[in-house]
């Protein structure tokens, strides 16, 4: 399966995916269900006034929550395979112990994406890169979260595409 990405689409996907703000946003949601609008920062407090508000909007924008009537903010079905994505990529890291022994969720999933940016660009030939940045143990397992991702990205090109500002009349 190959989806070709070129370096800037992983580095705007990169960034968006592996934003603190977003990652909490997402896991929170679809651990503990829909967030009334009103109580997102008594829920999230760790996360400063901007810094929701830029998630929330970030996952609006790209489709990973909407506003539930009745129940608040809720994740698409896009946002839940996000939330799986994640769950796969901190469970390899993890097992591997990356980037520390014990870190938090969201330095798990930064490290594990920019371990897989490398093999997700077109830079190299018609088709995806190797998967050559890991070596030893955890290689060959990383090869799913790599699958999981790329599967992702295609049925969400929107996260790779950075939007492009319209142009004034």
């Amino acid at each position: 399966m190959s989806t070709p990405f070129t370096p800037a689409e992983v580095r705007h996907a990169v960034e968006l995916l592996a934003s603190r703000s977003l990652i909490r946003l997402v896991t929170e949601i679809d651990d503990n269900g829909a967030i009334p609008p009103r109580r997102l920062a008594g829920t999230l407090p760790d996360l400063s006034t901007h810094q929701l508000r830029s998630a929330s909007d970030t996952a609006r924008t790209h489709g990973l929550i909407r506003v539930a009537s009745g129940a608040g903010l809720e994740l698409t079905d896009s946002g839940s395979e996000l939330a799986d994505l994640y769950d796969a990529m901190a469970r390899w890291a993890r097992r591997h112990a990356v980037p520390a022994p014990v870190c938090e969720f969201s330095r798990r999933i930064r490290h594990v994406l920019d371990l897989l940016a490398p093999s997700l660009t077109t830079e190299h030939g018609d088709g995806l890169a190797p998967l050559s940045a890991v070596t030893g143990a955890g290689a060959a397992d990383l090869a799913r979260p790599r699958t999981l991702l790329i599967q992702w990205l295609a049925a969400n090109p929107q996260v790779a595409r950075a939007f492009e500002p319209e142009p004034v009349a």
